[in-house]
Formats: structure tokens, C-alpha cells, sequence
């Protein structure tokens, strides 16, 4: 039996993909999850299982073109149609000043977090065009980095911005199509990438600081929302945030 929708999520084994996922499936997707690391995605899979909801664990580097094609097959094959592609599978390079960063230590995080995000949004539009009825949604996962960076943070911020030049030229792209593209900025929010911002993180100043955070619960929220929506109506932009985080103004 086919479900009323279908979603793919990438980076769903940990943190934001992963509490995304989960949420999904509870709405009622059938959801696919891609990563790199099978015994994670697995154990979400089996999460989701066990509250009778319908999930699928694909081992995916995103970077590569034969994998993501290789994921996209799968789930075309399994469901025959694509809802929601949730671009979220991102990399970060070592906190070191950018002259010191190795090209490998800058190709890995553009790879992941630029070209693979580019590169399933290249297969979601394939499907998305094709079936019937046409059009779906695409929600890249950006960061407050798309908008402001961190300290020795250069390949993930530049990677982030250049998020923001694709969402814009996937919604114009895709509006002909019925295929709505929007991007979701999280700013501290609670996953076990933000752990060290409890004891210190370093700042614009050249402190360090501790900084708040948000639960991963309020950034769930508003991917459902944005998913919830009819293809005539679309969140371009939004960035949910620790209220009292540095980053509105000059932190």
C-alpha cells in the first residue's frame, strides 16, 4: 500500500534530521532516512517502527552522485512518489584559523553540506516533476551561519551562505513545477553538536562564553509547519533561535 506521503531526510540518524524524522513518520509519512552511519540511522528506524510508523534506513554519502542516485531509486521504487526532501546532512571542519584548513579538511564539508545538498535537490526536482500529482516541497536545513559566522568557521559558513543562493534559485526554479523550496536557520538549538556551548564557545571578541540553547523540540515544529503547508503557500526563510544567544546585533 502506498502512503498519503512520502519524505526523505538526510542526516536523520542524529540531531535535527533524526528528532525531524521521527516527527514525520508520527504525522504520517513514510520516511527515509540517509546517512553515513548504518547503525544509527537503524536504530531510528527501529524507534520509529515501534510506534508503528513507517521509516527506512539508507546508508547514503551524500557528496557522491551514485549514492544519492542510489537513494532516490530506492525510495521511488519502494513508495513511487516524493512529498518532501528535508536537506539536513551537514559536516563541520576543525575550529582553526582558515589559512592552517587543508583543502581535504574544505572539500569535505563543501562536499556534504554544499554539493550534497545540491545534489539531492537535483533528484528530488527529477521526481517531483515526473510524478503525478506533480510538485512536492524541499526544506534545506540552513543555520545562523547563513547569515552571520562564527570564529574559524569559514568552509561551514561559506558552505551555509551558498545554502541560501540555492533555496532561492530552487523556490524560482521550481514555482513552474508546483515545487516549493524553503530553508530553516537553527541557532543553538540542543543536539550533541552544541554540547560544548554549555561550558564555552568561543566569541567574535575573542572570549569565551557559554550560550543558551534551545530543545531540538522548537526547531521540529517548525519543519512540520513548513510541511504542513499547501504547495501554494510557502515559508521562504525562517530562523528559529535561543532568544538571548549573540547573535542579533554585535554579540
Amino acid at each position: 500500500m502506498t502512503p498519503e506521503k512520502v519524505a526523505i531526510v538526510t542526516g536523520g540518524g542524529t540531531g535535527i534530521g533524526r528528532a525531524v524524522a521521527l516527527a514525520l513518520a508520527a504525522e504520517g509519512y513514510a520516511v527515509v532516512i540517509a546517512g553515513r552511519r548504518q547503525q544509527l540511522l537503524e536504530a531510528t528506524a527501529r524507534e520509529a517502527s515501534a510506534s508503528g510508523h513507517l521509516m527506512l534506513a539508507t546508508v547514503t554519502d551524500v557528496g557522491d552522485p551514485a549514492s544519492v542516485r542510489g537513494l532516490f531509486d530506492g525510495a521511488k521504487q519502494r513508495f513511487g512518489r516524493l512529498d518532501l526532501l528535508f536537506n539536513n546532512a551537514g559536516q563541520l571542519a576543525p575550529s582553526i584559523p582558515l589559512e592552517e584548513l587543508t583543502y581535504e579538511q574544505w572539500k569535505a564539508v563543501v562536499d556534504t553540506n554544499l554539493t550534497g545538498t545540491f545534489l539531492c535537490t537535483q533528484q528530488a526536482m527529477r521526481m517531483m516533476k515526473a510524478q503525478q500529482p506533480r510538485g512536492g516541497r524541499i526544506i534545506n536545513n540552513g543555520s545562523i551561519s547563513a547569515h552571520t559566522p562564527r570564529p574559524l568557521s569559514a568552509p561551514y559558513t561559506a558552505t551555509k551562505h551558498a545554502i541560501t543562493g540555492l533555496t532561492k534559485s530552487t523556490a524560482l526554479d521550481g514555482r513552474a513545477y508546483d515545487i516549493a523550496c524553503g530553508q530553516i536557520d537553527a541557532g543553538n538549538a540542543s543536539t550533541n553538536l552544541t554540547t560544548e556551548m554549555a561550558t564555552g564557545i568561543l566569541q567574535a571578541s575573542g572570549e569565551m562564553a557559554a550560550e543558551p540553547t534551545i530543545d531540538v523540540d522548537h526547531v521540529v515544529r517548525a519543519v512540520l509547519y513548513m510541511a504542513s503547508l499547501p504547495l501554494d503557500a510557502n515559508v521562504l526563510f525562517m530562523t528559529v533561535m535561543a532568544t538571548k544567544m549573540p547573535f542579533v546585533g554585535r554579540g
